[in-house]
C-alpha cells in the first residue's frame, strides 16, 4: 500500500505538518491501495514563503532561462509518462485512452510554451510609451481530480514562462498521480521555490490562499460553486484570477446532420473521460421531425459502449471517481425518472459484473425539457439528456438558456450554416464536426463557466502585468 506523506517546497520533499489521514481508494474495485497524510496550514505557509522568496530573482531570469526550464519540465514528465498513466488508471479510474492523452498532454504544453516564447514581446511600444510585461507574482494553483496532471501542468507552464513562482493545491483525491509529478518537477532542476506542492483539503488550503497577501493571482479548475467561494475572498487583496469553472454543454444536431455518423460521435461528446468532464456535450439538441430516426441510433449506441475496468483497452466508461460521485450521478438519474423524462438506457445501479466498484451505467433520456434539473444542472458523468426543437432560432436559443457557457458542440454537413450559428453560441468554444482540444487556442468560459482564459498567448499573458513607462 502506498503512503503519500511528503509536500514538495522549496526544492526539497518534506514532511508534512498535518496529521489529516486519508484513504486512498481504487474506484474500479472500492478497496484502498493507499493512504495520505494532508497538509495543512503551516504547509501551506512554508510553500508560500519560499515561493515569495524565489519570486525575486526568478522574476528577472532570461527567456532563454525559462525555455530551458520549460524544456526540462517537458523532459522530466516524458520520463515518467508510463508511471503517471498507472496511477491516473488505479487512482482515478481513467481508461487507458484518457490516461494515454492527458498526461502526454501534461508533458507537451510545457513545450508550447516554450516555443510562444520564440516570438513573445515582453517590452512593446505603445503610444510614445514604453510597455512592459512583467510576471505577475507568486500563483496558487488549485486543480480538480478530473484532469490532475494536464490541469497543473498548462497553468505551471504558463507561470514559469512568464517568469512566476507558484504554490500548487491539487485536488486531495489526485495524491498518487500528484506524488509522480512531484519527482518529475524535482527532477527538472528548476531553482528551489519556484514549484512549491502541498497536498490538502480545499476548504482549508483554498481559503488559506485565496486570502493570503503574497499570492497576486489564483489558477482554479472546480465547480462554479467553489469558484464563487475563491472569488468572493480573493476580492479583499485584489487578486488576479483564472477561473475555469463547470459546465452544461450543448450539442445541436442540425437537420441537415448525417445521423449515421453524428450520433455515434454525439454520445462521445457526451461520455468522454466517462462523462466526467466540464466539456461533456450532456445536452443533445434534435430536430424533432428527425427524432424518429435519432432514438434508436441513440439507443443503439449508448447500449453498446463498453463500461468495464479501465485497465481494459475496450473499455468506454470507467468508474466514477468517487463513492460520492457515484451518489450524486445516481440522484440526477433519480431526479431525471422522476421529473417525466423518458428513460431509454440505463437507469439506476451498478452495471451488472460490477458491483464492487463505482461504476454507473451509461444513462440516456429522451422527452426532456429545459426545466429538468438533468437539462440544467452539471451531472457529471455519463447522463446524455435529448431535447427537441423546432426551428434553428429555437435550437440556438435553447443552446443559450443556460447559466453556463464553457463550450458547445454542432454537427452539420453544412459549414457556412454551422459557422453561422456557432457565432450565436454563448460559450468560451464551439466544436463544429470535431472533439479536437486546440492546446494553442484559449479556454474558458462565458457566464457562470468562469473568468479569464488559460492555454497559448491568453493564458501567458494572464501571468504578466502591463507596466508603463513614460519618459
Amino acid at each position: 500500500m502506498t503512503k503519500v506523506d511528503m509536500n514538495y517546497i522549496n526544492g526539497k520533499f518534506v514532511s508534512s505538518f498535518g496529521s489529516d489521514l486519508m484513504k486512498i481508494i481504487n474506484p474500479a474495485t472500492g478497496q484502498q491501495i493507499g493512504e495520505a497524510i494532508l497538509g495543512n496550514e503551516q504547509d501551506l505557509l512554508d510553500a508560500i514563503h519560499a515561493a515569495k522568496k524565489a519570486f525575486t530573482t526568478f522574476s528577472l531570469s532570461s527567456v532563454e532561462d525559462r525555455k530551458l526550464y520549460l524544456q526540462q519540465l517537458h523532459d522530466a514528465v516524458i520520463e515518467r509518462l508510463d508511471d503517471l498513466k498507472e496511477v491516473t488508471i488505479s487512482e482515478y479510474g481513467a481508461t487507458v485512452q484518457r490516461a494515454e492523452w492527458s498526461n502526454r498532454y501534461a508533458a507537451d504544453i510545457f513545450l508550447q510554451f516554450k516555443n510562444l516564447l520564440d516570438d513573445f514581446n515582453f517590452v512593446r511600444s505603445i503610444g510614445k510609451s514604453q510597455l512592459i510585461l512583467t510576471p505577475i507574482g507568486v500563483t496558487a494553483i488549485m486543480t480538480a481530480w478530473n484532469a490532475n496532471s494536464g490541469s497543473i501542468c498548462i497553468k505551471l507552464a504558463a507561470a514559469i514562462a512568464a517568469g512566476c513562482t507558484t504554490v500548487i493545491k491539487p485536488s486531495e483525491m489526485s495524491c498518487l498521480q500528484t506524488q509522480v509529478l512531484m519527482e518529475a518537477f524535482d527532477n527538472a532542476g528548476l531553482p528551489a521555490g519556484v514549484i512549491n506542492v502541498v497536498n490538502g483539503r480545499g476548504d482549508v488550503m483554498g481559503t488559506l490562499l485565496a486570502n493570503h497577501s503574497d499570492i497576486a493571482k489564483i489558477c482554479f479548475t472546480g465547480s462554479t460553486v467553489v469558484g464563487k467561494i475563491i472569488a468572493r475572498s480573493a476580492v479583499d487583496t485584489m487578486k488576479r484570477l483564472t477561473l475555469e469553472l463547470s459546465g452544461k454543454s450543448p450539442h445541436i444536431i442540425l437537420d441537415d446532420a448525417d445521423l449515421e455518423k453524428t450520433i455515434p460521435f454525439a454520445v462521445n461528446a457526451c461520455f468522454q473521460n466517462s462523462g466526467q468532464a466540464c466539456v461533456a456535450g450532456s445536452r443533445l439538441l434534435v430536430p424533432k421531425h428527425l427524432m424518429g430516426k435519432v432514438r434508436p441510433i441513440l439507443q443503439e449506441t449508448v447500449k453498446n459502449l463498453k463500461v468495464g475496468l479501465p485497465n481494459d483497452p475496450d473499455t468506454k466508461i470507467g468508474p466514477m471517481a468517487s463513492q460520492k460521485q457515484y451518489d450524486r450521478i445516481q440522484y440526477y438519474i433519480r431526479s431525471g425518472i422522476e421529473s417525466g423524462a423518458e428513460l431509454l438506457v440505463g437507469g439506476e445501479g451498478r452495471p451488472e459484473g460490477l458491483e464492487n466498484g463505482y461504476f454507473v451505467k451509461p444513462t440516456l433520456f429522451i422527452n426532456v425539457t429545459s426545466d429538468m434539473k438533468i437539462a440544467r444542472e452539471e451531472v457529471f458523468g455519463p447522463v446524455l439528456s435529448v431535447l427537441t426543437y423546432e426551428t434553428e432560432e429555437d435550437a440556438i436559443a435553447m443552446a443559450n438558456d443556460t447559466e453556463y457557457g464553457l463550450q458547445a458542440y454542432i454537427s452539420s454537413s453544412n459549414s457556412e450554416r454551422a459557422n453561422r450559428i456557432a457565432k450565436q453560441i454563448n460559450a468560451g468554444r464551439v466544436l463544429i464536426n470535431t472533439l479536437w482540444h486546440d492546446s494553442e487556442a484559449p479556454f474558458g468560459g462565458f457566464k457562470q463557466s468562469g473568468l479569464g482564459r488559460e492555454g497559448g498567448i491568453f493564458g501567458l499573458e494572464a501571468q504578466l502585468e502591463p507596466k508603463v513607462i513614460i519618459s
